[in-house]
């Protein structure tokens, strides 16, 4: 499944869970007719990840849907394989399970978990999942992975446990460090952007963007070992973080998706970040980047 998803463009989006679900898998429906190789959803406050998959592969035909991430504190190793071999089977193996640690808010607040050990606690989740049995018509299925991994740790985590990483709010330096780590493994790169716009609205929406994720430490810790510093971390970022991680696409797309391509990324999702309304206005984006990379 993965040899399908190798030079393909995906489409990273968490606007599906603001609308209904009928709403949803028209969208959905409309990514797999525009051509995108992959969809990509996340879990935290919104739709559980696997019942929101099922969904999303009901009304597609070709597209890939890959959680980025689901949680390994939602569910244990059993349910999470066996959900994963399900929707596996179900849909000619077009569910590609991302997992993650997640980070300590939605862990201990959301969840009631204690966060701990991150690398250890996904070692030994990969381990459970392993061994996770089955008895069922799907029970052979395979159960492909990629793990959300940024440091050099868990990259190599990645490469030694499972198929591969998903890396997020990074940089082509970044990607070319992972592929270092990662050698042969499978690695999809998520890239935020804004599509036109001026550049005061560029800004907006990048900070706006950002605002959730410069209070996580883990995303901090990562932007400090690509030189940032504690004064880029103001809530939304600052300018200059702004500029490095949130792409301002004018005219070529391609550009974008070719300096992750380049530096060593297997497959490039984009976040497009809309504005106002953002739901629609993102839909419409999807269409414009479509035509633009002629999928």
């Amino acid at each position: 499944m993965l040899e399908r998803l190798r030079g393909t463009v995906g489409i990273w989006t968490m606007t599906l869970d603001a609308l209904a679900p009928h709403e949803a898998t028209e969208a959905v429906a409309e990514l797999d007719e525009l051509g995108y190789g992959a969809l990509w959803v996340p879990e935290a406050w919104g739709r559980e990840a696997f019942s929101a998959a099922g969904l999303y592969l009901a009304s597609s035909s070709r597209l890939v849907v890959a959680t980025g991430i689901a949680s390994i504190w939602g569910r244990d190793a059993v349910a999470t394989a066996n959900a994963t071999r399900t929707l596996s089977g179900a849909y000619n193996q077009r569910f590609l399970l991302g997992l993650g640690v997640s980070h300590r808010p939605l862990v201990e607040r959301l969840r009631g978990h204690d966060y701990h050990s991150p690398v250890a606690a996904m070692s030994s989740y990969l381990e459970a999942l392993d061994a996770a049995p089955m008895v069922a018509a799907e029970k052979d299925e395979p159960v492909t992975r990629v793990i959300a991994a940024l440091g050099p740790h868990m990259l190599g985590l990645a490469s030694e446990r499972a198929h591969g990483a998903h890396t997020y709010n990074t940089t082509p330096e970044h990607t070319a460090r992972a592929r270092e780590i990662l050698g042969t493994s499978f690695l999809a790169v998520e890239q935020a952007l804004v599509i036109g716009q001026s550049r005061e609205e560029y800004l907006a929406r990048a900070h706006t963007h950002l605002e959730f994720y410069t209070g996580l430490e883990n995303y901090r810790e990562h932007w400090r070992r690509l030189g940032f510093s504690d004064e880029d971390f103001v809530r939304g970022g600052s300018t200059r973080l702004c500029e490095a991680i949130v792409a301002h696409v004018n005219d070529d797309v391609s550009e974008v998706i070719a300096s992750h391509v380049s530096a060593g990324a297997d497959h490039v999702c984009l976040q497009i970040l809309g504005g106002a309304g953002r739901d629609a206005s993102t839909r419409a984006e999807w269409r414009d980047v479509a035509a633009r990379l002629s999928l």
